[in-house]
């Protein structure tokens, strides 16, 4: 009896928009070197912090605290010398005001300029699988959708092929795109159907389509990302639950990015169902990290796979779990400048330059069952986790900046398929 009144008051809770976030602060905090940047992470893994935006060395993050954990996270930046300072007080205050200045900028509904999706809104799940229906039945000789199953609470897991010769000319590499890997980070996902949009829309550069067949998975988690927009803006995992684990029911879903199989729940992970990096009761539980472990098995020429994730402009390549090199380092390392300069040279002013590097070095800790380590662990020779600039004093990005987001990351992507190609 008192587990399920435990689970109803947790359900009542949840229900209030941001309820849970009374009494929450978030802090900015930034390493001045890699001794603080590891102190920083150990005190995260300490009190389960939630770390919204990676710091790194000279670089801010940006931690959410629990009331709990206030005075504990504050005493401890103050022991080691870590400068900190105050992001926002009061954390449900702060994302409500959010709600409000940006409540017409969340499209509930499938909108679309002249055939082409704008960029001015964050889409919903509908919407975006709508837009690649309608590209597939508009160019049916180079585009289709693939359905494969549907996520835990019954979304369509939807990705797009795209090809001159129907994925039948071998000697052809694949580029493999995916976003909204976690809920949260609704700007993950814009640069895939951007990249739609370039390949299939509004072609300026047919080399990439004549030389590289796509696949092109907008969001890998559509059950977190819908949570995300309706319920709770910091919501990062799944939506699945272990029927009869009062744990599961009052927490749900798992971490994405620590699902997967490879060196599974070793390191930069927590067993706690509550905890935002709990990487699941097994490797690929989820079935949406399934999907995009059935592709790379599906696919065996896939040169290079991205995945889009927000907020920080990092661009990090394997081996995330213990950041050491593999053989691959040097042209990982290459093709990763390459897309970093030609991002550089058309960003905003506004947004930091991003830095290339090993994933686990540039965290400062390891990260186990990350997506690029499994997809470069089964034959994938580039795979990099790119991080998005953001978010200006908020806990996403506003709409205003998504176009120039897109326009620059696409500029990035074009630069590191050539060097890809050039190197291979």
């Amino acid at each position: 009896m008192r587990v399920w009144l435990i689970i109803a008051s947790f359900v009542v809770a949840a229900s209030a928009r941001h309820e849970e976030y009374e009494g929450w602060s978030s802090y900015y905090v930034v390493p001045y070197d890699f001794g603080q940047l590891e102190a920083i992470n150990e005190i995260v893994q300490k009190y389960n912090l939630d770390v919204y935006g990676h710091p790194a060395i000279k670089r801010e993050g940006l931690m959410l605290v629990d009331p709990a954990n206030k005075k504990n996270f504050t005493n401890a930046m103050d022991e080691l010398n870590i400068k900190y300072r105050i992001h926002t007080k009061d954390m449900k205050a702060h994302l409500e005001l959010e709600d409000k200045m940006f409540k017409d900028k969340v499209s509930p509904l499938p909108t679309r300029i002249g055939g082409r999706l704008p960029y001015d809104q964050y889409q919903s799940v509908q919407a975006i699988h709508q837009y690649m229906d309608d590209i597939a039945a508009a160019h049916p000789n180079i585009a289709r959708v693939v359905t494969p199953t549907v996520s835990f609470n019954g979304q369509p897991m939807k990705y797009m092929r795209i090809s001159t010769t129907n994925f039948q000319d071998t000697r052809k590499p694949i580029i493999f795109l995916d976003g909204g890997m976690h809920g949260r980070e609704w700007l993950s996902i814009p640069p895939v159907t951007y990249a739609i949009n370039q390949l299939v829309e509004n072609v300026t550069d047919p080399e990439l389509l004549n030389r590289f067949d796509w696949i092109l998975l907008p969001i890998v988690n559509p059950d977190g990302y819908r949570f995300s927009r309706d319920s709770s803006v910091t919501f990062r995992k799944t939506r699945s639950i272990i029927p009869g684990n009062q744990w599961s029911m009052m927490c749900p879903g798992v971490d994405l990015d620590r699902n997967f199989d490879f060196v599974w729940n070793t390191i930069g992970t927590s067993d706690h169902h509550c905890s935002y990096v709990f990487p699941g009761v097994a490797p690929f539980s989820e079935v949406e990290a399934r999907v995009v472990r059935d592709i790379l098995h599906q696919h065996r020429n896939i040169l290079m796979y991205i995945t889009f994730s927000s907020f920080g402009s990092f661009i990090m390549y394997p081996w995330a779990f213990d950041g050491s090199l593999s053989d691959h380092a040097f042209r990982q390392h290459s093709v990763g400048i390459s897309m970093a300069d030609a991002i550089n040279r058309v960003k905003h002013p506004s947004f930091l330059p991003y830095r290339v590097g090993n994933a686990g070095l540039i965290r400062g800790s390891g990260m186990a069952g990350t997506s690029i380590d499994y997809a470069h662990s089964v034959g994938v020779p580039l795979a990099y986790t790119i991080d998005l600039p953001g978010v200006f004093g908020g806990y996403w990005m506003d709409p205003i900046w998504i176009e120039q987001v897109v326009i620059e990351t696409w500029e990035g992507v074009r630069a590191g398929v050539r060097r890809a190609l050039a190197t291979n």
